[in-house]
C-alpha cells in the first residue's frame, strides 16, 4: 500500500506492507534523515497514525502506532 512518512514539514514516499492492529513495515528509498517518531500518512484515505520506529534494517523499518 502506497503511504509517505511526515516529520518536521518533510515528506519520505515509502511502501506500507505487513500492517497489523499495533504497527506495519514500511519500505523507503533512502531512509537516512527519518527521526524515531514520524507519521505515518496512507494516500489512499488520507490517515495519519502516529508511529515510532522498532527496528530498521537497509532501506526497511517496522514501526508501532502511538
Amino acid at each position: 500500500m502506497s503511504g509517505a512518512v511526515e516529520f518536521s514539514g518533510c515528506t519520505v514516499n515509502c511502501l506500507i506492507s505487513n500492517m497489523s492492529i499495533s504497527g506495519a513495515a514500511l519500505e523507503v528509498a533512502n531512509p537516512q534523515g527519518i527521526p524515531e517518531r514520524f507519521n505515518l500518512f496512507f494516500k489512499a484515505d488520507g490517515t495519519k497514525i502516529p508511529c515510532h520506529v522498532i527496528w530498521r534494517r537497509d532501506e526497511q523499518m517496522g514501526v508501532a502506532f502511538d
